[in-house]
């Protein structure tokens, strides 16, 4: 075994025979299958704001969860205590949420070793000290206070984490992996005269503090964080109506995670919920468009060599030429639909239950030029960047505030706005794109994702597109919305 395969066995002494016997413990009421996730966390991370540290801090977090499945019903209990009569008690708990027909039992375990390495990273940001880390953040903020006199208000922050994992399950696998992630941010706020506009930038990914000793250095981020803020101060309010609207390469990518990402997830569509239930096979998008979920991309910070359940993690095609293809599954979603699971089974720790997410979902590139996109459009809105949004899963409905937007008149790109939001569902949205570009850009590595209260990193990417029709929401007054 590798050193990082043997994290548990050797820190905590921890052997095949103590699994199997939590294993059975877990499966002593009967049961389906059953697993265990051991995870061991050390994170830091730091604020800097008003060129003060206002926080710095180092921790570790461990624990085990105990997951019990019959059939569809699931058990789960946790313990942060990695003593074995703790993990056994926790087993036993879970064994009773979720009792039923005893109809399996433990084999022998093995080892399997994670089929890639998807972020091999020679010096794990936890191992580096905290002042090397803190220079990093007051670079950013020195090079966001010197962009321009009107930036008024800098805020950065650092955050890491190195995340070890063991995974065993009652049909004889054992599964460990290493799992770094690194993220910087900066948000400014400009003011002049009564205005204020703020702009936030950030990267990171499944790397180490070297990934910020390139082109992606605090400077970078820093400087784009400011001119954000300082475009916005001379902003006009948004026009309203529908419209042409062309969204930009890398993290407009967002609108497609949460308009369509959410609802391609198995969970509800076994659940009959999704506004893509029952679609399999059939049209659902334009022909120009071809959606992926990828968590096999080196160093992404939606990537992982297997997934939270111990599975290897994949491409897989949800939309193919506007056809849909499949969903995302976990195993759970994956046995009682009859299907393939795609290694798709994500959590935000040992004290969460497995569930089907998104890693890295973007949509293909296209044949077309994207300044021709640009040039195609007589009136219309150019988006940027994206701040908040909400999606109803249901329905496929969803608004999204535009943080960057600017006018498009006579084919070509004017003035910013400010205030606008893209108002519609998903797969109407799909159906109404009439241009790809051939500029596919994941964004810089700063996407979290929120699900039934669970927090997971994730990835997401697009060309630049055109959608024929959507409803814009914007501030300015009748008088001024020629777009209507």
């Amino acid at each position: 075994m590798a050193e990082n395969d043997r994290y548990f066995f050797d820190r905590y002494g921890l052997t095949p025979a103590d699994l199997e016997r939590y294993l059975a413990q877990a499966l002593s009421d009967g049961g389906d299958y059953a697993d265990l996730y051991f995870e061991h966390t050390t994170s830091s991370s730091l604020l800097v704001d008003e060129s003060l540290v206002k926080m710095a801090m180092e921790g570790i977090s461990m624990g085990c969860g105990v997951r019990v499945v019959a059939g569809d019903q699931t058990g789960y209990a946790y313990t942060d205590d990695l003593e074995p009569e703790k993990i056994l008690k926790a087993a036993k708990i879970a064994a009773r949420i979720a009792s039923g027909p005893a109809s399996v039992s433990t084999v022998g375990l093995s080892t399997l070793h994670s089929p890639n390495n998807l972020y091999p990273v020679a010096s794990p940001s936890t191992d580096r000290a905290l002042r090397d880390k803190l220079e990093l953040v007051r670079r950013a903020d020195v090079a966001a206070r010197g962009y321009d006199p009107r930036i008024a208000q800098v805020r950065v922050s650092y955050a890491d984490q190195v995340r070890h994992v063991l995974l065993a399950g009652s049909d004889g696998r054992i599964v460990t992996d290493f799992q770094p992630l690194v993220r910087l941010n900066v948000f400014v706020i400009a003011q002049e005269d009564e205005k204020r506009q703020s702009g936030s930038h950030g990267g990171g990914g499944r790397v180490g503090l070297e990934f910020f000793q390139g082109e992606k250095d605090p400077e970078h981020f820093a400087r784009e964080a400011a001119r954000q803020a300082i475009v916005q101060l001379g902003a006009k309010d948004a026009p309203a109506g529908e419209m042409e609207v062309v969204l930009g390469p890398g993290w407009p990518g967002i609108l497609l995670h949460e308009a369509v990402g959410h609802g391609l997830e198995a969970d509800f569509n076994r659940k009959g919920i999704s506004a893509f239930t029952g679609k399999i096979g059939k049209q659902v998008a334009s022909p120009l468009c071809t959606v992926v979920d990828d968590g096999t991309i080196p160093a992404r910070r939606g990537s992982l060599n297997v997934d939270d359940e111990g599975q290897p993690t994949q491409k897989t095609v949800l939309i193919e030429n506007g056809i849909l293809r499949g969903y995302l599954q976990d195993k759970v979603s994956a046995d009682l639909m009859k299907a393939t699971r795609t290694g798709n089974g994500r959590r935000q720790s040992y004290e969460h239950i497995p569930m089907p997410r998104m890693t890295n979902t973007y949509m293909l590139a296209g044949q077309d030029d994207p300044e021709e996109i640009i040039r195609s459009v007589k009136r219309g809105l150019y988006a940027v960047q994206f701040g908040g949004g909400q999606v109803d899963i249901t329905s496929g409905k969803f608004v999204f505030s535009a943080s960057e937007a600017y006018l498009i008149e006579d084919g070509r790109i004017t003035a910013p706005i400010r205030g606008a939001t893209l108002i519609g569902d998903g797969p109407t949205v799909l159906t109404n794109v009439t241009a790809v570009g051939n500029n596919l850009e994941l964004d810089p590595g700063i996407g979290t994702c929120g699900k039934d209260g669970q927090s997971v990193p994730v990835g997401v990417g697009v060309p630049t597109i055109k959608i024929s029709r959507l409803t814009v929401g914007g501030t300015a007054p009748r008088a001024l919305q020629s777009f209507t």
